[in-house]
């Protein structure tokens, strides 16, 4: 089974069905099918083929939808990268994967104009206005959609990987996991479809970027169910609100840093988002105050949270119900889905033991567990263990099963609902000539959930301000990655052996910061 024959067979049986909303217009289940195909053709006359990788560096649009679905149908593997990605870290995603063809928007034209002529040729296709100047061929996605004639080739049925989603690393290179087409439909379209009681008369809202999991994961529950799709260009809270009362929205996806922007919307006349009927959140702890003020103002909505990786999809969920009487859970096991606690030793550990979480749904690539990663054979063989994925998170069990996380292993920050490494952090701040060393920890954020604070070692005698090395970052980094807090010190605290302690960091916390030094958890 395939993503685009599900999505081929509901335009087949209902036409006529809205599939997008975006920017205003609706395109039917029959139209986009018929885009995805002519896509697809041309895709094929750029030299995109089996197991080829094309790269979308795209904001959120109808293209996203139709170029995913193409590569698909020509059994090539998309790699969905968000524009907030700088052009530095969509440079080393493009040569990691080998990328055939980059799609990209008229508007990054400029910025990406040192990446395209690097390319020496190979196809790339924009959104919007046409490039002049180029010296890489680059095709309009209006020519793109041109009616061809011809026949499209015909896929293997061994052909399985769909998607690289690129997941930063403890060593701040970034690794591309491998998503298969059973990855996508037996956890989109069949167990969040039981599990969350999603069906296709739904209308889902989504306001992240669709490269990004979470977004991906709405619009691959819409369009494996049926449903219609309502695609949000970027988050604005008014507008939301706006879209739900329009369209009747049923469901929504959302970080709770999303919901913290929304409730003050919400609260203006909560009748406008009387429609909706189930939220679905994920992404940084949910605090009990927030979940009791959204459902304070829409009884209606029934709040589903769940705990999702890139490498192994939705692992647990935590009901409407179960969020107040278990608050700090992240839920049990979702149905089909085993997990294990265990010890460095890898001895089973007893309720209530602090051990990693192991998490298997049969062999790997087959149903919600990544095939691995993207030429790293020895971080996959780490990784992915006799059939069980190690994901580097710390947790424990209660008597009755509920999962809990009580650290990461891995030494990431999570804000807004994405994974920052602090690691990679910590590159970007080195990279400055003037910084000696750095440590990246996450702090406590109000609105966010975490947020990145930086202790710095610079060299004798040079100066830096706090703003100059944000900024530097920000041309490393993506903009999310980047240190809200910079603390200048003498010296990072370390061991007998010259590494960091980064749970001494607090002791050089200045007093605006030292309240917020103990992580969300």
């Amino acid at each position: 089974m395939r993503v685009e024959t599900v999505l081929a067979a509901y335009a087949q049986r209902h036409p006529d069905k809205t599939a997008i909303i975006c920017a205003g217009e609706r395109t039917s289940y029959g139209d986009l099918q018929t885009s995805i195909t002519q896509a697809a053709l041309g895709l094929a006359d750029m030299g995109l083929g089996l197991n080829d990788k094309i790269v979308l560096y795209l904001p959120n649009g109808l293209a996203v939808v139709q170029l995913l679905y193409a590569a698909f149908t020509l059994g090539a593997v998309a790699v969905p990268v968000t524009t907030r990605m700088t052009v530095r870290e969509l440079t080393d995603f493009c040569q990691d994967c080998e990328a055939k063809v980059l799609a990209f928007h008229s508007d990054q034209a400029e910025q990406l104009s040192g990446l395209l002529a690097e390319r020496q040729g190979q196809p790339a296709i924009v959104v919007g206005d046409a490039v002049a100047g180029a010296t890489t061929p680059i095709i309009t996605m209006a020519d793109l959609l041109t009616a061809r004639s011809g026949d499209l080739p015909a896929v293997p049925s061994d052909q399985d990987e769909c998607m690289i989603n690129y997941t930063s690393g403890t060593t701040g290179r970034a690794k591309g996991a491998i998503v298969t087409h059973a990855n996508v439909l037996i956890q989109n379209g069949f167990i969040h479809a039981v599990e969350w009681r999603l069906t296709g008369d739904d209308v889902f809202l989504v306001g992240t970027p669709l490269a990004h999991r979470t977004g991906f994961g709405r619009l691959a529950n819409a369009l494996t169910l049926g449903a219609t799709l309502v695609v949000m260009e970027s988050f604005d809270a008014p507008k939301a609100v706006e879209l739900i009362e329009a369209h009747d929205v049923t469901v929504m996806g959302m970080v709770p840093t999303v919901c913290r922007m929304m409730v003050p919307e919400i609260a203006k006349d909560t009748a406008r988002c009387s429609s909706l009927r189930r939220v679905l959140v994920t992404g940084e702890a949910f605090p009990v105050a927030l979940k009791e003020r959204f459902i304070e103002l829409l009884p209606q909505t029934r709040l589903v949270s769940f705990f999702a990786m890139t490498e192994a999809g939705g692992v647990t969920s935590l009901s409407h119900e179960e969020q107040f009487t278990h608050p700090k859970s992240v839920g049990r096991p979702t149905p089909g889905i085993e997990v294990r606690v265990v010890s460095e030793a890898g001895d089973e550990m007893a309720v209530g033991e602090v051990g990693e979480l192991l998490v298997c749904s049969g062999p790997p690539g087959a149903y919600t567990v990544m095939k691995g990663y993207l030429n790293r054979p020895e971080e996959t063989a780490a990784t992915l263990r006799d059939g069980w994925l190690y994901t580097g998170d710390l947790s424990y069990r209660d008597d009755d099963g509920y999962l809990y996380i009580a650290d990461r292993k891995k030494d990431m920050i999570l804000s807004g609902g994405f994974n920052i490494y602090s690691k990679e952090v910590e590159g970007a701040l080195i990279s400055h000539p003037a910084v000696i060393d750095a440590a990246a920890v996450g702090v406590l954020d109000e609105m966010y959930g975490e947020a990145v604070a930086a202790f710095v070692e610079i060299a004798p005698g040079d100066q830096l301000a706090a703003e100059d090395l944000i900024a530097h970052c920000r041309e490393m980094i993506a903009s999310y990655k980047k240190p809200k807090y910079i603390v200048f010190v003498d010296e990072l605290p370390r061991n007998a052996i010259g590494k960091v302690l980064k749970r001494k960091l607090d002791t050089l916390a200045p007093d605006h910061l030292l309240p917020l030094m103990k992580r969300a958890t």
